[in-house]
């Protein structure tokens, strides 16, 4: 297993037992993807042998560590996972994936796939309106954006151009 040269920093995620499960699914989703390594529990290991004991993955290209070691910990919307896309068919792809089977839809671009994190889905044209945008039409475009679960680029830009 090699870690990644040009990334210091690596999220680890706690898992209670479905860990491989969330890997491949996270995998399948994410184009520059791949699982590095899933190291399972021994059958005398301190967790339920065959679950995962360490597990290195890549998701667009950004190093992962993931383990089962539990029900102690639990995800929760203190900390997400942050999504950049292109335009409305990539926001559509990302929200349908990670809300299927389980997951639930949230506010505001938020999500929560089946296995409890908590993942914002998030459009260029929208991080670039925050960040340079005229200070009134993004403030239009926020109050449209509060009434939104999944976000839709269009109804964003015609509530920024209003």
């Amino acid at each position: 297993m090699s870690v990644l040269k040009n990334q210091k920093i690596t999220p680890f995620l706690w898992f209670d037992k479905n860990s491989e499960e969330a890997i491949h699914l996270y995998t399948s989703i994410f184009p520059n993807s791949e699982i590095k390594q899933l190291k399972k529990w021994p059958a005398n290991g301190p967790y339920p042998a065959e679950t995962i004991q360490m597990a290195t993955f890549l998701l667009d290209g950004v190093q992962f560590h993931a383990f089962d070691a539990g029900p102690q910990f639990k995800f929760n919307e203190a900390i997400s996972l942050f999504v950049t896309c292109r335009d409305q068919q990539e926001v559509d792809h990302y929200w349908e994936r990670l809300t299927a089977d389980g997951g639930r839809e949230s506010m505001c671009g938020w999500l929560k796939d089946k296995f409890g994190i908590s993942w914002q889905i998030v459009p260029e044209f929208l991080i670039e309106k925050l960040s340079k945008g005229d200070p009134t039409k993004v403030n239009h475009m926020t109050q449209a954006l509060y009434q939104m679960k999944k976000l839709i680029v269009a109804d964003l830009e015609k509530a920024y151009n209003n």
